[in-house]
């Protein structure tokens, strides 16, 4: 299809729809999202030459990418509801204030530094899903919970789940990751003080960030340098892992400073809870720490990891073609990891979890009854949601119409604007696919051709396409559901949405202008 205005507002609408009911009507994501899906098909039919057979096969291909999402979306409200029925979640709600009395800190500790670590090892959701309620639990708002949860985690996207995104980008352009990775990591280093000092601000306000700038900018610091290095030295599989986990150490030794330290002289080792019973912290805390071994041991032992690959489900889609030409080639869909998914992991995590507080004894009666029912009452509208919003993504991809508003932004700018905008262009990709690894399939290459006809660092265009990607994944209205679904704002989502595009915007502007900082400075030309 021809580019012009027209055409190109056209292949927005759905995303215009989106924004409008979430933001504008504040309609939930259920019912934003089926509407913005009927505009999608209305669109992709009548305008980009659609056909049914077309619609058809790409909304099975959005099946298989919800069901990826959901089933992370079931089995971490699993874990929350069994954690919470033990008593933990009430438990971290008292501990953290009795290592650190700072409410900042410990909106800190849990919704930047543990979201990250949690990108690092599984992401998908992982981080907002388990860090939310968490936060909740320490008495922050659902909004507020959900916030810091999906802005703390965003500088860790690209270098997470074992580097998948990147990986993607490496695929996609054909380069290598001793070229693409130093800028990555470095755009995406310094991108963790704003989400540090964001993190902060709405959990303190600006009180709390004059009381922790030096704690976030010396995090920040550090867990650059850490993921720089790692990816320096081709490990960047474990770049923001290791980093977060870095994070998480120091973060904990800071709180030990007069500034943020214990005063109330609690006890870190056992609680005594609301019946008078004693309860140890470290069987509380089991659930937590059987996902971290979980999550590590499979994705880093690799025979158990190729065991657990074995057991996959996909679907084959064969070449599909729009009446103007746009092709999609036979491939197969998204694979799913029955055994060693995310999901897996937090199924596993719950049913250990679950069997130990039952043999400690932290389960009254009718236990079982209080997990699956908010369990299935909070999963239900998000899971419809997520398939909206996924079918729509799909359709617009499959179409061209995805590609179409990338095209349209990389014409109307030159080499002296384009630097500022290749981050927006792949924070547009994320928002819309709600996923970094989707955003580097869609416009890694038209990136690096739009940088080789302008003349532009390829290197850095490429870092900057990630970066924008990584940071804008944490607005996409799919992973928000997945963070309201945990808090009880299930089709209550515009809450959260307003707010959370406002401060992600945050960061990616910075990454805009380091983009042209750096090239003005001639780095990694």
């Amino acid at each position: 299809m021809p580019l012009n205005l027209l055409t190109w507002l056209l292949a927005f609408s759905p995303v215009i729809i989106v924004l409008v009911l979430m933001l504008g009507l504040r309609w939930g994501g259920s019912k934003a999202g089926a509407i913005a899906w009927f505009v999608a098909v209305l669109v992709a039919f009548f305008f980009f030459g659609a056909n049914l057979r077309l619609i058809a096969y790409t909304q099975a291909k959005a099946i298989l990418l919800s069901l990826d999402v959901l089933y992370i979306i079931w089995t971490a409200l699993l874990l929350y509801h069994i954690a919470d029925e033990s008593g933990t979640v009430r438990m971290i709600g008292t501990m953290l204030p009795a290592l650190t009395p700072d409410r900042t800190m410990q909106g800190l500790l849990l919704g930047w530094l543990f979201a990250s670590f949690l990108q690092g090892m599984g992401g998908f959701g992982v981080p907002v899903a388990v860090s939310a309620p968490l936060l909740v639990g320490l008495g922050f708002s659902p909004v507020q919970a959900v916030l810091m949860s999906c802005i703390g985690h965003g500088w860790a996207v690209n270098f997470g789940s074992l580097a998948t995104s990147f990986q993607t980008l490496l695929a996609v352009t054909n380069l290598p990751g001793t070229l693409l990775g130093p800028p990555s990591a470095v755009l995406l280093g310094i991108s963790a003080l704003p989400c540090g000092l964001i993190v902060a601000f709405i959990g303190g306000g600006w009180q709390g960030v004059r009381r922790t700038f030096p704690a976030v900018l010396l995090l920040s610091v550090v867990m650059g340098l850490t993921q720089y290095g790692l990816v320096v030295a081709r490990v960047w599989t474990l770049g923001a892992t290791g980093a977060a986990l870095v994070g998480l150490v120091v973060g904990f030794a800071l709180t030990r400073l007069p500034a943020y330290r214990q005063t109330n002289g609690q006890s870190l080792t056992s609680q005594v809870d609301e019946n008078g019973r004693r309860r140890s912290l470290p069987v509380a805390f089991s659930a937590y720490a059987i996902l971290v071994v979980l999550a590590f041991g499979i994705n880093l032992i690799e025979p158990l990891r190729a065991f657990l690959d074995r057991f996959q489900f996909t679907l084959q889609f064969p070449e599909l073609r729009t009446a103007l030409g746009w092709v999609n080639p036979a491939e197969a869909g998204r694979k799913i990891d029955l055994l060693g998914h995310p999901g897996a992991v937090l199924f596993y995590s719950s049913l250990l979890a679950a069997l130990i507080y039952q043999r400690a004894g932290y389960f009254r009666p009718g236990a079982w009854k209080r997990i699956l029912t908010p369990v299935l009452r909070g999963a239900v509208n998000s899971s419809l949601g997520i398939v909206a919003m996924v079918g729509m993504a799909v359709i617009m991809s499959n179409t061209g119409m995805t590609n179409l508003l990338a095209e349209g932004l990389s014409r109307n700018f030159g080499a002296e604007f384009y630097p500022l905008v290749a981050p927006f262009l792949g924070a547009l990709g994320a928002f819309i696919t709600g996923s970094n690894n989707n955003s580097n399939v869609l416009f890694a290459l038209l990136q690096m051709r739009t940088a080789e006809l302008l003349k532009l660092s390829v290197p850095l265009i490429l870092a900057a396409q990630t970066a924008g990607g990584s940071l804008g994944s944490i607005m996409a209205p799919a992973k928000v559901i997945v963070g309201c679904s945990t808090v009880g704002l299930g089709d209550n989502e515009s809450v959260v949405m307003r707010p959370i595009l406002f401060y992600g915007l945050l960061p990616v502007a910075g990454v805009a202008l380091l983009t042209v900082l750096f090239l003005w400075l001639g780095v990694w030309s």
